[in-house]
């Protein structure tokens, strides 16, 4: 009676109901009864009947309810094991069947997703780029090992608040993570050693909800690679520069002999000029790489603000974002002055519009902070990776000048950590690039009526 089906089942119902009746008012009237007794017998008959039969075409939908109830909710605990047999009438076992298939394709998929998981997570956790995924409360949900040992010294650092996390962090790695744009900076760590990091963070929404992803990839040894690649470029450059000037030289004094031998002053006078001229073009090529190899050290000083912008503004064109320090500078004006003057004209050359160009000081502490802004196009992380290397330019070299020769964040650069500072390149949020000179201000002696000594 199982394998019946539920059409089935109904007919057999509305068919006792229909014969049943009559056939047990039909024994009792032959038994002598009268009609409404007739009637009450048939109705005491026909009620356990009729519950009986309800429940015979109701017990099939009643189990495969309860089964279809305990799978839904081992779906609903990530258990897809449980399998429905497919008993019971021809269309509940179809259903059964189906069911079944369900949970089959559902338990591969899972499978397959926790392969795929387990693969990511591999490579996560191995990867030496620092990861570190925060929920939108800023509690720390992934984090793998190369960021567990930068940030938490190898601890677990997943369910932690990330601001806790890194307060204990060097300054500059921790202004990095607290933004929002992508950077390249160097820093100390604990151990002494100083790194190159290149900082990018992206926002996302994972299950619904805002997710940041924060990036840390050491950058020291491709930096390396990447000097020893440019100055192999540089050496094939001066040579190739230095044969083009020296070879004419060559052959102009050759000429210059032989026009002296006959007495030809005229055009003897035309070959020294063009020697002369072979001659300053090469040394102004070579002053300009010079002036970054041969970088003297600095020679600090109290600086005052008003005279040391005066002189920078009659040189280079920006706006002062807010006011300048009360308290003076120290450090070597001049250095400073051509480290600036580098920046904002690099400013201007970005397409930056000249009101844009801004120039923000501000003094935190022991330490100056110095930044150029602009509202260029920024840079991509390409060249912001590469931009602080020497010689390294995006911008092609006009004739005759010394553009794009790849030196002006380099020497910035140079003149910073001569300084004992440091630079950081970052790209603003509403467009630009933001350069910052980071320079230390020691204590500066003062007499007894508070003014500043002579250094």
């Amino acid at each position: 009676m199982t394998t019946l089906s539920l059409r089935a089942r109904a007919l057999l119902a509305l068919a006792a109901a229909a014969v049943v009746p009559p056939l047990v008012i039909l024994g009792v009237r032959r038994a002598g009864l009268d009609a409404g007794p007739a009637l009450l017998v048939a109705i005491l008959v026909m009620l356990p009947l009729i519950g009986w039969l309800a429940a015979f075409w109701l017990s099939p939908l009643l189990r495969l309810t309860r089964a279809l109830e305990g799978a839904v909710l081992s779906y609903r605990d990530g258990d897809f094991s449980l399998n429905l047999a497919p008993d019971g009438p021809r269309e509940l076992a179809l259903l059964t069947r189906l069911h079944a298939e369900l949970g089959l394709a559902l338990r591969e998929q899972r499978q397959h997703l926790a392969q795929r998981e387990l693969l990511l997570d591999t490579v996560v956790q191995n990867t030496p780029v620092a990861l570190v995924l925060t929920a939108p409360s800023e509690r720390i949900a992934i984090a793998n090992l190369a960021a567990r040992q930068l940030l938490g010294d190898g601890r677990s650092l997943t369910g932690l608040d990330f601001a806790t996390v890194i307060a204990g962090l060097p300054e500059t790695l921790r202004e990095a993570l607290a933004g929002d744009g992508d950077r390249l900076f160097a820093v100390t760590l604990p151990d002494g050693s100083e790194e190159t990091f290149h900082h990018s963070m992206r926002t996302f929404r994972l299950q619904g909800q805002p997710h940041r992803l924060r990036l840390l990839r050491r950058m020291t040894r491709e930096l390396s690679r990447a000097e020893v690649a440019t100055w192999k470029r540089v050496i094939r450059v001066l040579s190739h520069e230095l044969n083009n000037s020296l070879a004419p030289i060559s052959s102009l004094a050759h000429s210059g002999a032989e026009l002296a031998k006959r007495g030809d002053t005229e055009r003897l006078r035309q070959v020294l000029a063009s020697i002369g001229e072979r001659a300053t073009h090469l040394h102004g090529f070579l002053a300009g790489y010079a002036s970054f190899a041969k970088l003297p050290s600095p020679r600090r000083e109290a600086v005052a603000w008003p005279e040391f912008l005066a002189r920078l503004g009659t040189l280079g064109e920006f706006r002062l974002a807010g006011a300048a320090p009360e308290r003076p500078g120290w450090f070597d004006p001049a250095q400073i002055e051509q480290a600036l003057l580098n920046l904002i004209k690099n400013a201007h050359e970005s397409g930056s519009d000249p009101d844009e160009v801004l120039l923000r000081l501000h003094a935190e502490g022991p330490e100056l902070r110095i930044e150029v802004l602009d509202r260029g196009p920024g840079m991509s992380e390409a060249v912001l990776a590469q931009a602080l290397l020497p010689f390294y330019s995006t911008k092609r070299a006009d004739v005759g000048s010394q553009g794009g020769t790849g030196l002006g964040l380099a020497l910035a650069r140079e003149i910073a950590e001569a300084h004992d500072g440091r630079i950081a390149l970052a790209n603003r949020r509403s467009g630009g690039l933001r350069v910052t000179l980071r320079l230390p201000l020691p204590v500066i002696p003062t007499n007894r009526d508070g003014n500043l000594q002579d250094s």
